[in-house]
C-alpha cells in the first residue's frame, strides 16, 4: 500500500568568488599598500521538510537547482557578497541518496527539519591577506573554491490521502486514471484491479495529494470473500474515502442502492473507526443516463440510500464533474492538515504555572 514516489535532481552549490589584487592609490602616498578584498562565499543548497507536501511530483518538472556564485573581491578593502542560498521544500520522510552509488545521505524525518545538501565554495583570498613585514606589496591571490555538485535520488514512501471504494467494475480505475498520473489496467469485466494502484493528483504548484484505487469489494469481504479484504486495513490511515457507485450497471436487475449498502455494511463489520471515517458519495457513469432522467435517478438513489453527506455526479470516462471533485477533496485535505497542526486546548486544572519557581 505504500506509494514510493521517486525523483532525480541535479544540484549545484555556488562557487566562491575570486580574491582581488589591488593597491591603495592616494595622493602624496608613495606606498599605499595592498587593499584587495576576499571573494564571497557561494550559495548553499538547503532542503527543508514541509508538512504541507506529500509527494515529490514537483521535482519531476524542475530537475536542476543551482545556487548563485559568490561575488569577486574588490579594491578598497571590499569583500565580495555571498551568493544567494536556495531552499528546496520536500515532504516529511524524504530519503535523499546519491544517484550513482545509492548511498543514503540525508533523511527528513520531522516537520521543519533543515539540512544542507550542498555547501557553497569558500571565497578566495585577496592580496590584503598576504601582507606581512617582509612582503609589503604582495601580488598573490587565490581563486574561489568550487561549490559541491551532486546528482541525487529523492525517494518518498507515503500512504494515500484518499481511498476509492466500490463494487468491481464501478469505474474506480477509470476515475484514478482521469484525475491522476496512475495508469492501472482497465477492462469491461470485474476484478480487473488485483492490487492497489496509487496516483498523484496534481492540483497546482506544490498542491497535490495521493489517491489509492483498491480492488473492488463484494458482500462478505470482511470475512474474506473477494480480494478487497486484503487491503481494507490500509484505508484506516487515509483522510477521506470516496464511495464510487456504478449508476448504470450492465445487469439491469442489479440495484445500485443494494450494492452501495453492502459496501457500507462491510466497512462497519471490518472496523467501526473505518466506518466512521469521512466518506463521500461519487455517482459514476452518469454519461450513459439521459439528462432528463439523471436528476430523478440521483434523487431516488440518495433518498433510498439515506445519505446526507456530499454527493458528486461524475463520468470518469468523459471527465465530467472530475475537476469539481478534485478541488473539493484537496480543500478537505488541507482543512484536516490545518486542524492537525492546531494547538490542543489544555484543561485549566492541568496547566503549569511557569512563574512558579517550584
Amino acid at each position: 500500500m505504500k506509494f514510493v514516489d521517486e525523483a532525480y535532481i541535479d544540484i549545484s552549490a555556488g562557487d566562491g568568488g575570486n580574491g582581488c589584487v589591488s593597491f591603495r592609490h592616494e595622493k602624496y602616498k608613495e606606498f599605499g599598500g595592498p587593499n584587495g578584498g576576499d571573494g564571497g562565499r557561494g550559495g548553499h543548497v538547503f532542503a527543508v521538510a514541509d508538512a504541507n507536501l506529500n509527494t515529490l511530483v514537483d521535482f519531476r518538472y524542475a530537475r536542476s537547482h543551482d545556487a548563485k556564485r559568490g561575488q569577486h573581491g574588490m579594491g578598497s578593502d571590499m569583500f565580495g557578497a555571498a551568493g544567494d542560498d536556495i531552499t528546496l521544500k520536500m515532504p516529511v520522510g524524504t530519503i535523499i541518496s546519491d544517484a550513482e552509488t545509492g548511498e543514503v545521505l540525508f533523511e527528513l524525518l520531522q516537520p521543519g527539519d533543515v539540512i544542507t545538501i550542498a555547501k557553497g565554495g569558500d571565497g578566495g583570498f585577496g592580496n590584503l591577506r598576504f601582507k606581512s613585514a617582509i612582503n609589503r606589496a604582495p601580488r598573490q591571490k587565490t581563486p574561489g573554491w568550487p561549490g559541491e555538485k551532486r546528482n541525487l535520488k529523492l525517494e518518498l514512501k507515503v500512504l494515500a490521502d484518499v481511498g476509492l471504494l466500490g463494487m468491481p467494475n464501478a469505474g474506480k480505475s477509470t476515475l484514478i486514471t482521469a484525475i491522476s498520473n496512475a495508469r492501472p489496467r482497465i477492462a469491461d469485466y470485474p476484478f480487473t484491479t488485483l492490487h492497489p494502484n496509487l496516483g498523484v493528483v496534481r492540483v497546482g504548484p506544490e498542491q497535490s495529494f495521493v489517491v489509492a484505487d483498491l480492488p473492488g469489494l463484494i458482500e462478505g469481504a470482511s470475512e474474506g470473500a473477494g480480494l478487497g479484504h486484503l487491503f481494507l486495513r490500509h484505508l484506516q490511515r487515509t483522510r477521506l474515502l470516496l464511495h464510487v457507485v456504478d449508476m448504470s450497471p450492465f445487469d439491469e436487475s442489479v440495484d445500485p442502492v443494494v450494492q452501495a449498502k453492502a459496501i457500507v455494511g462491510e466497512l462497519k463489520k471490518y472496523d467501526k473507526a473505518l466506518f466512521d471515517k469521512p466518506r463521500w458519495l461519487v455517482l459514476n457513469k452518469l454519461d450513459t443516463v439521459d439528462d432528463d432522467a439523471r436528476a430523478a435517478l440521483v434523487k431516488d438513489f440518495v433518498k433510498r440510500f439515506k445519505y446526507k453527506g456530499p454527493v458528486f455526479e461524475i463520468s470518469a470516462l468523459t471527465h465530467e464533474g472530475c475537476d469539481a471533485l478534485v478541488k473539493a477533496v484537496f480543500k478537505h485535505i488541507q482543512s484536516q492538515q490545518v486542524a492537525e497542526q492546531a494547538p490542543v486546548d489544555v484543561d485549566p486544572r492541568f496547566k503549569v504555572d511557569e512563574s512558579d519557581p517550584l
